[in-house]
């Protein structure tokens, strides 16, 4: 059995916590890998992010950040996410009890009984291009925010006009996103246990009310304006287009697996600024 671990950057007790459960999984027949970062810092062999979906059971240690990252690179495999005290939604398991927990889980995998949740990602494509999947939110919008940068949009849902306004940009987030770059722009807190997707215009002149629709829906932007416009996953991927275009975001794409029945949402709230 293989388990990555990713820990968050530039943070000692991240990294110092990986090596003690890379030392506790090698005690029980267990291959433990790290990031490449992390590598650096302690005795233990590496595995590159987009290989993590080559493991067992991924360890993300560190916030929601960590896992997400993590999570590119995972695909159908697993992660369980170790809380180092930021707002951690998805990161359920604190450092004091960061052994037991992967211990349990390795057993679980071993005897075929993990409990896992599943959460939507989403998918962004145009003509020729596809941005890798996001887990928190997708944003078409034109080439800089703020008055003077206006674009032209058209959303569509399933086919069906949605709405039609000058914008900074659409935004659609999973119910994992939208306690992140949902929030600020007004859109609504969803329960990650809520099958369903966000639609929220952003900084709109006729504004429409943020849309909540099935998770299975497809959504159409059409995007013009003077110069050109971007498309952002999740403030980490990003494509720049040609105006006019038409952007399709679904979550058809492979979800997040975590090795959790639950999800801190609650507890994490507190939190929020």
């Amino acid at each position: 059995m293989k388990v990555g671990i990713v820990a968050q950057r530039n943070n000692k007790p991240a990294a110092a916590l990986a090596e003690v459960i890379a030392r506790t999984l090698s005690k029980r027949d267990v291959t433990p890998f790290v990031d490449q970062t992390t590598a650096r810092e302690v005795d233990v062999p590496s595995i590159p992010t987009p290989e993590l979906d080559t493991c067992d059971l991924v360890v993300s240690i560190g916030g929601d950040g960590t896992l997400l990252y993590a999570a590119r690179g995972a695909g159908v495999t697993p992660i369980l996410g170790v809380n180092l005290g930021q707002v951690g939604f998805l990161n359920t398991t604190p450092p004091e009890e960061a052994v037991e927990k992967i211990t349990e889980a390795v057993e679980a995998i071993r005897e075929g009984d993990l409990s896992v949740m599943t959460l939507p990602r989403l998918r962004a494509s145009g003509e020729g291009w596809e941005l890798p999947p996001a887990t928190n939110e997708a944003v078409v919008m034109g080439a800089r925010r703020g008055h003077g940068n206006e674009v032209h949009v058209e959303v569509r849902v399933d086919g069906n006009h949605y709405s039609e306004t000058e914008a900074d940009g659409v935004m659609v987030a999973t119910p994992t996103g939208s306690s992140a770059y949902n929030l600020s722009e007004s859109g609504p807190l969803v329960h990650p246990s809520v099958s369903g997707l966000v639609v929220t215009e952003m900084c709109a002149d006729d504004v429409m009310p943020s849309l909540v629709i099935p998770t299975d829906s497809e959504i159409e932007v059409d995007i013009d304006g003077p110069a050109h416009g971007n498309v952002i996953c999740d403030g980490r991927s990003r494509r720049r287009i040609d105006l006019p275009t038409s952007v399709s975001i679904s979550a058809k794409t492979t979800p997040i697996r975590l090795a959790s029945s639950r999800v801190e949402f609650y507890s994490a709230l507190d939190k929020l600024e």
